[in-house]
């Protein structure tokens, strides 16, 4: 249990839609300029010859805390927004950093035979399970963002006692995919999912003719990974219906106001049947925005870094 500061936004940025669209009208900068990256690289031994590229950083002085995956979310990679941030607020306290690319973002977009997907887990336990002793020293947690916070909890839930994180936050995660498909898909946010679905075929062929999230899942996701369609891949791909088998100590961080995902899903969760999983909820946050008054770093940082330290 940790206590979390109320969350209050930032002014201007009020209503989930600012607070989602700040992450990319006021980008951060270079705020990683302060601990250099090295290139690390995770062979996937799936017959395919992919790796899976991340950069990590050092905190200035080894304090003994533990190494933090930080995974992206759709049509992300390692220098979008909020993970560089997170980044850095991570470093701040002391603690290394890897931010991790999905198969097919970021370095290695257009060099990979297979892409990730909101369910691909062996791709995270391959890379957990190749960790050197000198990298994991002092354990593994990780922090997921949207797409790449839904594999995260899926990950836990598979794993369950055998997880190797020692702890784990989700960040906006899309627990019911064929929800969060609905509630992009509406009129409101036909911009949201233009804007998504171009980078999208910027990372992996795509017909002409595909003009939604739902075809795309249903015509280039779903068949190459064993999917029947695109509602078969959500189904077998959402996190929410697994929750309960999750044995990592896991915080979700969801805004009610998410433009992107709705809150339905998580109110329908009987949370308080659930050991090892919390949910905070604040009214206000969009979709891994956060962005809170009276704080230096975005709101589910603080948060994060809380919990971290709750859980040593």
């Amino acid at each position: 249990m940790i206590k979390a500061p109320f969350f209050v936004p930032l002014p201007p940025w009020i209503g989930g839609d600012l607070q989602t669209l700040r992450n990319y009208l006021r980008p951060p900068g270079d705020v990683l300029a302060p601990w250099p990256g090295e290139v690390l690289r995770f062979a996937m031994k799936d017959g395919t010859d992919d790796e899976l590229i991340g950069t990590l950083h050092r905190p200035t002085e080894e304090q003994g805390r533990p190494l933090l995956l930080l995974l992206h979310g759709l049509a992300g990679c390692e220098e979008s927004s909020y993970v560089r941030v997170s980044a850095r607020d991570l470093l701040q306290a002391g603690y290394p950093v890897l931010r991790l690319n999905w198969r097919g973002a970021g370095p290695s977009m257009g060099k990979t035979q297979a892409f990730y997907h909101a369910g691909r887990t062996e791709d995270l336990t391959a890379v957990i399970g190749s960790m050197s002793g000198a990298l994991a020293r002092n354990g593994l947690a990780a922090i997921g963002y949207s797409l790449g916070a839904n594999v995260l909890l899926k990950y836990l839930s598979e794993r369950g006692g055998l997880s190797h994180l020692r702890a784990a936050i989700a960040v906006s995660p899309p627990i019911d995919l064929h929800a969060a498909q609905r509630r992009i898909a509406e009129r409101r946010n036909r911009r949201y999912q233009h804007y998504l679905l171009e980078r999208m075929r910027r990372e992996r062929s795509c017909p002409d003719d595909v003009r939604s999230i739902l075809e795309f899942d249903d015509r280039v996701v779903a068949p190459p990974n064993g999917f029947r369609d695109a509602l078969d891949y959500y189904a077998q791909c959402s996190a929410g219906p697994r929750l309960g088998a999750i044995r990592t100590q896991t915080i979700i961080i969801h805004a009610a106001d998410d433009p992107w995902i709705p809150s339905r899903p998580f109110r329908e969760i009987a949370w308080g049947q659930l050991k090892n999983v919390r949910l905070l909820m604040p009214w206000s946050g969009g979709h891994v925005g956060f962005h809170a008054l009276g704080l230096k770093r975005p709101w589910h940082d603080e948060v994060a870094l809380r919990f971290l330290a709750a859980n040593r």
